[in-house]
């Protein structure tokens, strides 16, 4: 592959701004960024003008469930491929393939499937677009009262053997593990997945802060799409919500697509964690980047009104949102963009263990790169080095 060269008018890397920019890459690497006056273009090289432009690196979605009319669960390669083809049209360049709570059999098939994807060589190619980096685990071992629209029947009682299993199955491509904390038996699985160098998450969840608390001290550090399946917030119990905003150990989700949490709820979350341990995601489902209709999600139906996603009782089901408007979102909300540009692409990068690689614009990682319109509109993406447009 030649040597690329893209001059933009600016660029985020995301930990700094760069004016009058311009970005060096080559066999799918960033070879060198930083001001244009400083980077001579090797020679041969290709030259991509996008003096109208901000470079920023490919979003980073943790908690993506499917895209393109497909489930992750359904875990063939059809539909992986599609999925991650879906999503990096608008930008985002890697996710973790997110399961829903299924009876084990289903579960152990799914993650059989989709690690086979994630450590075979088609997964890095660039006609994938989309790098599934590893496999977020949300459930079986949630709360029935906070479950959402979890499958009640397949929900199971916290067990080490089981987790194990579930483990095996994913040949180490497990990257977060999302349980409720406060069922018996829920530590010793938050221990076990600390262990393993899970990224252990709290959700659908019906803690008490102590509970919360409990589960924080020994090894949780994350909480999934914040203040959706969790227990409310009061003043006299302030549950999993308070200690999620007060510890400064734990990274948070959110959804920001103006559905999942109104906007003060946003700004508080902004207010007790600040960007840097606050993660755009998309809780993403098979409705994303498609029309209304019925999709699965799982092994259940869903059905898709004005974007919107319910199941059969009308609870929220996922999302259709994707992390060029949740970026576009938080900026309407006041947030700095170069701070919103961190929250989908180097914090989550970092809460998963590859921010070498991902969610950064640096000699060395990755050339998942996305050129933004001043208005934040996609102009183009680069996926490994190569141009999706």
């Amino acid at each position: 592959m030649s040597v690329t060269i893209i001059h933009a008018a600016r660029a985020f890397t995301p930990l700094e701004e760069i004016s009058d920019a311009a970005v060096v890459f080559e066999d799918g690497r960033i070879l060198s960024v930083g001001p244009r006056a400083g980077i001579a273009a090797p020679a041969g090289a290709r030259e991509v003008s996008a003096r109208d432009a901000t470079v920023v690196p490919g979003f980073v979605d943790v908690h993506v469930h499917g895209a393109g009319g497909h489930d992750v669960m359904s875990s063939t390669e059809e539909a992986l491929r599609t999925i991650a083809s879906t999503v990096a049209r608008r930008g985002t360049t890697s996710i973790v393939a997110t399961t829903v709570t299924a009876p084990p059999d289903e579960t152990r098939r799914c993650l059989e499937g989709i690690s086979r994807f994630v450590l075979s060589p088609t997964n890095r190619s660039a006609d994938v677009s989309a790098e599934i980096i590893g496999i977020h685990l949300e459930g079986p071992f949630i709360s029935p009262a906070r479950r959402g629209v979890h499958p009640a029947g397949a929900i199971a009682n916290p067990s080490v053997t089981l987790l194990d299993r579930y483990l095996e199955a994913a040949a180490g491509t497990v990257k977060i593990l999302t349980l409720a904390p406060e069922i018996p038996g829920a530590l010793d699985l938050v221990e076990r997945g600390y262990a393993k160098g899970l990224v252990v998450a709290l959700g659908h969840t019906d803690a008490t802060y102590e509970q919360a608390h409990t589960a924080i001290f020994r090894g949780a550090r994350h909480a999934v799409h914040v203040f959706n399946a969790m227990r409310p917030f009061s003043h006299r119990e302030t549950g999993v919500l308070g200690a999620v905003l007060t510890d400064p150990s734990v990274t948070a989700e959110v959804i920001a697509d103006g559905v999942h949490v109104d906007d003060p709820a946003i700004r508080l979350l902004l207010a007790a964690k600040g960007t840097d341990l606050v993660l755009l995601v998309s809780d993403g489902t098979a409705a994303t980047g498609m029309r209304d209709g019925s999709y699965r999600l799982g092994t259940f139906d869903v059905t898709v009104s004005d974007g919107i996603c319910r199941n059969r009782e009308g609870k929220l089901a996922g999302s259709t949102l994707t992390l060029d408007r949740a970026v576009q979102h938080m900026v309407r909300l006041g947030v700095p963009v170069i701070e919103a540009i961190r929250m989908a692409t180097h914090n989550p990068a970092r809460r998963v263990g590859m921010e070498a690689r991902k969610g950064v614009l640096a000699p060395g990682a990755d050339a998942d790169l996305v050129l933004l319109t001043p208005e934040l509109k996609i102009a183009n993406v680069f996926a490994r080095g190569v141009s999706l447009s």
